[in-house]
């Protein structure tokens, strides 16, 4: 009759165990950190290997432009003639934004040349490595969507 009880009971256990580690609250902090990304952006020098606005592809208007994120949030973005200062930031995201599925945001800010202030928007993080940060951009207005993708260089 013991044996029966425990066999329930050990079952019980095991679910309400796999139930913690399937929650979401497991896996939150690694997906909303933003540190893992600013860590990664502010190693080294970046260029622009894509940047697709509404299905153009407008990559050619960065080409030979190294990007620096640089401490105090500060964007710089030269190609060793023109240099342009803009701002950048990676926040969490908890609201309701145009891509549910991301909860970090990175912010670009320039305010010129045109082609610079086009980036400017608040991203979201698709993926990111050591050497890639992959960011998404659902326009609310035309419903067209961007991308970019900074790599190491």
């Amino acid at each position: 009759m013991k044996k029966l009880f425990l066999i329930p009971a050990l079952l019980c256990l095991f679910m309400l165990n796999v139930a913690s580690m399937c929650s979401s609250d497991s896996s939150s902090s690694s997906s909303t950190d933003p540190t893992p990304v600013i860590n990664t952006a502010t190693q080294g020098t970046w260029r622009i290997t894509s940047y697709v606005d509404s299905g153009n592809n407008e990559t050619s208007n960065f080409t030979g432009y190294n990007f620096t994120f640089g401490p105090s949030n500060v964007l710089t973005a030269t190609n060793g003639t023109n240099t342009y200062a803009g701002t950048w930031s990676v926040v969490t995201d908890n609201s309701n934004d145009d891509n549910p599925s991301s909860d970090l945001d990175f912010n670009i800010a320039f305010a010129s040349p045109a082609n610079f202030a086009d980036l400017t928007d608040d991203w979201d993080v698709v993926s990111h490595t050591a050497t890639t940060i992959s960011l998404i951009d659902v326009s609310g207005g035309n419903g067209g969507t961007d991308t970019l993708v900074f790599t190491k260089n």
